[in-house]
């Protein structure tokens, strides 16, 4: 594989000390050591070794990786490997890309708290989908699915929310056979909406209250009862969502694995700006776009 003429490093390298210059006290610790491993990975800095073929006795120098789960460099042949294993669990059905978004009121608490809010996230998502679909009045069936927390927005702005890959079905409550859902519609947006917004909020004043939220800066004043539950109450009140347009697009198991941000495919879209947006949209299976 030939080396990109651009990497991230390169950037960092040319712009890095000057950005971090910029941003001082806006950077936390974790992410300059980030920026540090991928400047570094694979030079002097980190040492190396000889690498000598027996052959004809040709050396070369090879530098040591920094291995940092975030540098591109090291996790190529990690992501790689995680795809395929994805690929690999692929039914023959159709599938399902659903986006569950977190409002801007709570993106800042939850840059403050990333590990509670973003548990809390996965758990709230992952309970509304499996009691929904066991609902004898929409699916009545087990799903399972996979999720990938995302925590920015294609603008680049702090916007944390969860892509998930549902199969057309799911296993009836007897284990005897598969449900398939109806041709193109998994679960009605409105419900699912409702039960992940009730189940998020519950579960985070829960956390406020046995006090594993932690507050600083412009935020500080949430740590009182009264102002965090203050915060919290237009979320309960304002408008749900509506369905938005549909529309139908193939899309490859691949694609479906390594790209689920893009399957654009029979959609059933939120608006962006309602709080707790979910939105669902039909992927491609092995045997082709869910009908």
């Amino acid at each position: 594989m030939s080396r990109p003429r651009l990497e991230v490093a390169d950037v960092f390298h040319h712009h890095g000390a000057a950005w971090r210059r910029a941003y001082a006290g806006h950077v936390s610790l974790g992410q300059l050591k980030v920026m540090s491993a991928i400047e570094h990975c694979r030079s002097a800095a980190l040492g190396g070794h000889v690498e000598r073929c027996q052959d004809c006795g040709h050396s070369r120098i090879a530098y040591n990786s920094c291995r940092n789960r975030h540098c591109p460099k090291c996790q190529g042949a990690a992501a790689k490997d995680w795809l395929a294993a994805r690929e690999a669990d692929l039914l023959p059905v159709g599938y399902f890309h659903l986006v569950f978004t977190l409002p801007v009121e709570i993106a800042p608490i939850a840059y403050q708290n990333k590990t509670a809010v973003y548990d809390l996230l996965f758990r709230a998502a992952a309970e509304t989908l499996l009691t929904i679909a066991a609902d004898h009045k929409h699916l009545g069936a087990r799903i399972g699915f996979t999720a990938v927390l995302h925590t920015w927005g294609s603008a680049m702005t702090h916007h944390p929310h969860l892509h998930i890959i549902v199969p057309a079905g799911g296993i009836s409550h007897d284990s005897a056979r598969w449900v398939h859902c109806r041709p193109g519609f998994l679960l009605p947006v409105r419900v699912l909406s409702r039960l992940f917004r009730r189940l998020f909020l519950t579960g985070l004043a829960d956390a406020h209250a046995a006090g594993r939220l932690a507050f600083f800066g412009e935020l500080e004043d949430l740590r009182r009862r009264e102002a965090f539950a203050a915060h919290l109450a237009p979320l309960k009140r304002k408008n749900r969502p509506s369905p938005g347009p549909r529309r139908c697009s193939a899309i490859s198991p691949a694609a479906l694995t390594a790209s689920p941000s893009r399957t654009a495919a029979c959609s059933l879209s939120t608006s962006a700006a309602s709080p707790f947006a979910t939105r669902t949209t039909a992927a491609v299976g092995r045997r082709g776009i869910a009908r």
